[in-house]
């Protein structure tokens, strides 16, 4: 270590008064609503739950279902196009598109849900 000269930490002023704005945070609380808005909030939430619960099963019944299918259907396995076999060919084409078309529902159906 030479004498050169010594190394001084630089900190933004703000970056204090964010920590310090961190500690003076109280504890969050939900807003209080209106007899008929806590209504339709509670009807909201309760048919966004219903739409994901939906949305979750046909996933799960794609990801889980393809498999299942090609295991009750061998023969896929033995049909080629191409030289490959059709099971390989829906193991790539169907899954992602099918998602990209579940997403696309359910934020329709939700929008729907919101707009009523």
């Amino acid at each position: 270590m030479s004498g050169g000269p010594k190394r001084v930490a630089v900190t933004s002023p703000q970056t204090r008064v964010a920590h310090a704005r961190r500690m003076m945070r109280r504890r969050w609380r939900a807003p209080r609503l209106e007899p008929g808005e806590a209504l339709r909030a509670r009807s909201l939430h309760r048919a966004q739950r219903r739409l994901g619960a939906v949305t979750l099963f046909l996933l799960v019944a794609l990801v889980f279902g393809l498999p299942l299918v090609f295991a009750a259907a061998p023969a896929l396995d033995e049909l080629r196009v191409l030289g490959v076999p059709i099971s390989w060919g829906l193991l790539v084409l169907v899954p992602f598109p099918a998602m990209a078309a579940l997403a696309r529902w359910q934020l329709r159906a939700a929008e729907r849900v919101e707009e009523r």
